[in-house]
């Protein structure tokens, strides 16, 4: 396995709608996968598509680990989802505190949805589908975001709440 270089904001790659993955079980999908993953526990990220590693195909790597659990969620072990859809399962929005691996050093305050519903297939080709909400539903969507050249900060409707982390956990804790 090998640590991939992380394209961050003001790359190309990470504004291109991204391309489907043509054929799933390729060695060299099995590979990115594995690269993808050894990659997202080195840099301790919870998500990683692959438009943020140079490559331009429909598809990204993810974990909820117990730290980020909310009520009533169970920690999901690192996964791929290749050629996803989400789909909302109702009107309802939160605003998820959301860093990127693509702009190191910021969060920012992003509506998403509460409840979506998503499918795709695994790295083994096998066709997966569930419902997500919580945390789970978050980094779905942010990571599915990559995947049509959307960074989080399109998605932000208040940049009060834009700044680096630890200007912000500083201000926040007094």
């Amino acid at each position: 396995m090998a640590l991939l270089k992380i394209a961050r904001m003001g790359h190309p790659v990470l504004l291109q709608s991204a391309l489907p993955v043509e054929d799933i079980q390729a060695p060299e999908i099995s590979t990115l996968i594995s690269d993808m993953l050894e990659t997202m526990k080195d840099v301790n990220g919870a998500g990683l598509a692959a438009p943020q590693v140079h490559v331009s195909r429909r598809l990204f790597v993810y974990h909820v680990p117990t730290q980020r659990t909310q009520e009533g969620e169970e920690p999901l072990a690192p996964r791929a989802l290749i050629n996803p859809t989400l789909t909302p399962l109702s009107d309802e929005i939160m605003v998820c505190a959301e860093g990127c691996l693509s702009l190191p050093g910021l969060r920012g305050s992003v509506p998403r949805f509460a409840h979506i519903r998503y499918e795709g297939w695994d790295r083994n080709g096998v066709h997966v589908s569930g419902e997500a909400r919580g945390f789970h539903a978050n980094v779905l969507q942010h990571e599915y975001d990559h995947l049509d050249g959307v960074l989080y900060p399109m998605r932000m409707k208040d940049f009060n709440t834009f700044g680096y982390a630890d200007e912000i956990a500083r201000f926040s804790e007094s």
